[in-house]
Formats: C-alpha cells, structure tokens, sequence
C-alpha cells in the first residue's frame, strides 16, 4: 500500500511540474522562437545546396541530422529484439513446463 502511494505522489509531482513548466514553453509557430529565428531557417534556404535533397525533411533527416536519426533507429531496433527475445525465451519456459 506504501508503495502505490508514493508512486501516486511522484507522478502527481511530475504531472504538475510538467504542467508548470509547459507555460514557458514558446507559442506553436512563434517566429521569435529559437528553431524558428535560427535553424529552420538556415534549413530552408540551403537544404537543396547543402543534401542535394528535393524534399527539405528527407534532406535534413538524411545529412543535418544523420547521425541522430541512425542511432534513434539503432535503439528502436534493438529494444524489438530485446522484446522478441523475452517473448521467444517465455514461451520456451512455458513449453518445458508442460
């Protein structure tokens, strides 16, 4: 009983803190926001010049942010081998006890 209510207190502090914190946050589209005043716009007019790219998301994906996107993709795929594996070695349990 202990436990489910200091779990129920550290997501009610981390529910509130995070509805606090959200009002900092800028407007959705606020042109004084720094990704809007810096990067997006660097992305936009040289994306073409820089990857080559069309399309300036497939650009940005593929060369500005390579890197973060193969690793993010590195982690996606290893946490489904790792649930795989948990799910391959229970029924494998499950088949021994029978």
């Amino acid at each position: 009983m202990r436990q489910k209510i200091v779990t129920f207190l550290v997501l009610a502090f981390m529910t509130a803190a995070f509805c606090l914190g959200s009002k900092y946050l800028p407007a959705i589209g606020d042109k004084d926001s720094a990704p809007n005043s810096h990067v997006s716009n660097y992305y936009i007019e040289n994306s073409k010049k820089d990857t080559g790219a069309d399309n300036i998301v497939s650009g940005t994906l593929a060369d500005y942010r390579g890197f973060d996107t193969m690793l993010e993709t590195s982690v996606m795929f290893v946490s489904g081998l790792v649930v795989t594996l948990i799910l391959v070695s229970e029924k494998k349990k499950g088949d021994k006890k029978k």
